[in-house]
Parts: C-alpha cells; structure tokens; sequence
C-alpha cells in the first residue's frame, strides 16, 4: 500500500496466525492488544476519526490515516484470531485485575488541531511498540511472538510516517 512515496505496511508477509497451544495468560495479552485503551481498535477508532478531521484541507494527512487504518484494522483481526486460539472471547476488552473492561471510544483523545492530531498519533504508535515488544519478550510462543514481531515492523513504518509528516507540516 503507497501513496507519494509512503508504504504503510512492511513487504514482508504475515506469518501464519496459529498458537503453540491454549494460555490463558497470552490470551489476556492478546486480548488487551484488541480492546485495551493502548489497542489495535483504539488506533482504527482514532484514524478513522483523524482522517476525517484532517479532511480536504490535508487531504495527504487524511489519506494516510485511512490508509494506515485499514493496516491497523489487519492488526486487529490477526490479534482477535491469536487471542481466540488461545482460549480468550475475542470481544472489545481487555482483563483488569482478572475482570474484563471493555473497550470505549472514551480512550482516545481527540485533538483537532493538526500538530496535536499527528504528535497524539505519533505517541499512540510509539506505545503500542513498546507493549508488543514488551510482550514478545514474555511470550514463549513461537508463532505468537512472529506475529508480534511483524506487526511491530509495521507500526515502526507508522512512526516513520507520523515524523515525516510533523516535519513537512509543523
């Protein structure tokens, strides 16, 4: 997926989304990275939300946030797969304290200026990396941990798009 020189997500494909065997514990980790507010739904929420404010008058702002989305929206299914294999409901939350929370547009903030909108993105991509990374240091699943990996090579291109765009626009 390209736009002006952008790619949105990583050329390498995704590895086959299947589980060791049922864990309770990586479940709940799976789960948090589909309906925690520091989530995949969070960010397809807030792109889709972002992509509209920045409408035509940063129609490449727009169109990346869109086009971001959807790769975020991949992430999502791929997690609620991965979370379902290994024995969670792979509904709109996450555990807390061995009680789920779901999941609320409530998470996200909603700047509406566009150095705001862009720096918030920015972070929320950051964060999102560093619970994955944090997470296949933990996880002792091969093909859990593949899948991890290769999301993170995604969400490292998102930060790289996020800084070119604070740098052409700010």
């Amino acid at each position: 997926m390209e736009q002006k020189g952008f790619v949105f997500a990583a050329e390498a494909p995704y590895p086959q989304v299947k589980v060791k065997c049922m864990n309770q514990m990586y479940a709940r980790e799976m789960a948090s990275n589909i309906g925690a507010c520091n989530s995949e739904m969070s960010a397809v929420s807030l792109y889709f939300y972002n992509s509209i404010i920045a409408g035509e008058t940063y129609k490449e702002i727009s169109d990346c946030f869109h086009k971001i989305m959807i790769v975020e929206m991949h992430h999502l299914d791929i997690f609620g797969r991965l979370a379902y294999l290994l024995g969670a409901d792979p509904r709109l939350w996450a555990y807390t304290r061995r009680r789920p929370i779901y999941w609320s547009p409530g998470c996200n903030q909603y700047p509406r200026q566009l150095k705001d909108l862009l720096q918030n993105a920015l972070r929320g991509e950051e964060e999102a990396i560093r619970k994955y990374k944090r997470q296949a240091e933990s996880i002792r699943d091969p093909y859990v941990v593949a899948n991890l990996q290769r999301i993170i090579e995604d969400e490292n291109i998102h930060v790289e798009i996020f800084q070119t765009l604070c740098r052409q626009y700010l």
